[in-house]
């Protein structure tokens, strides 16, 4: 097996919502806001090597929106998903498998592409991996989660055909070396890959922990629908992630790929930053 850190550039969000109920002067030591109250994120994703698979976890915000929309998100950086798989002698034709977390636009916007005004599959050779309760929830989205969930982003993967469901098991394995963890604070049943790897086990965070900075256990956005679940999800995957020597690949960190933690009087932080390709 083989992994490859994807970067598609980076994007601004409200640092308040990034934060919840953390107070500015406390969340901008670690991600400085600038003078429209905006941090800048990472969408970060990952390539997995495996045997003649080719598994590409996320697919960032994509291309298709108009002017309108990108104007929320300020896009900037020189990377893309195109990008950065033709540095390591790929395409998109050449993915086998795109697994999808969960399904907002900065996860799932680049699994779709406008051709001539008509929505296809980005990926035109893979099969692309949710879960039914996931989708469900997606589909027939609540009136909070509505804006996150873009029906262009979601409906023309199922009307492709090369959509198949995740069974919704804590701990399945799905692929050899790989296995999914859920969680349902952030929005209902987002996957997390927890992946073998030169003898340690890397989990992919998506949006259970953005960043570092997002480690103190208050410290949960706005942004998800049931904040006590994620706290206490946070809480128990920490305690689990210490005591494994798990390693963090973390999506949305603008500075930081990959981390491990430890106990410290505070609680459990960062022991070191790394990039991916140091392990």
């Amino acid at each position: 097996m083989k992994l490859h850190t994807i970067n598609t550039g980076f994007f601004k969000l409200d640092g308040g919502a990034m934060f919840g109920v953390v107070p500015k002067v406390i969340w901008q030591k670690t991600n400085p806001a600038d003078a429209n109250n905006l941090c800048t994120w990472a969408m970060r994703c990952l390539l997995i090597e495996e045997g003649n698979q080719l598994i590409l976890v996320d697919t960032g915000i994509g291309n298709k929106q108009d002017e309108k929309f990108f104007s929320h998100y300020y896009l900037h950086g020189d990377d893309s998903m195109e990008k950065s798989l033709v540095q390591l002698g790929f395409s998109t034709a050449d993915i086998t498998d795109v697994f999808l977390t969960h399904l907002h636009f900065d996860h799932v916007g680049g699994a779709i592409v406008r051709e001539n005004e008509k929505l296809i599959p980005a990926f035109k050779n893979a099969t692309y991996w949710s879960n039914e309760k996931h989708w469900q929830w997606a589909v027939e989205p609540n009136a909070r989660e509505k804006a996150s969930f873009l029906k262009e982003n979601i409906l023309p993967i199922q009307e492709s055909g090369q959509l198949k469901f995740v069974a919704e098991k804590e701990n399945i394995e799905w692929q050899k070396d790989i296995n999914i963890s859920f969680a349902y604070g952030h929005t209902d049943a987002m996957m997390l890959p927890k992946i073998s790897y030169k003898g340690r086990t890397i989990v992919y965070m998506a949006d259970l922990l953005p960043s570092v900075g997002h480690l103190p256990l208050p410290y949960v956005m706005a942004y998800d629908m049931f904040p006590l679940k994620t706290l206490t999800e946070k809480q128990a995957f920490l305690e689990e992630a210490v005591n494994n020597n798990y390693i963090l690949f973390l999506e949305h960190d603008p500075i930081n790929e990959c981390c491990t933690l430890q106990r410290t009087e505070k609680g459990i932080r960062v022991a070191e930053t790394f990039n991916l390709s140091n392990i």
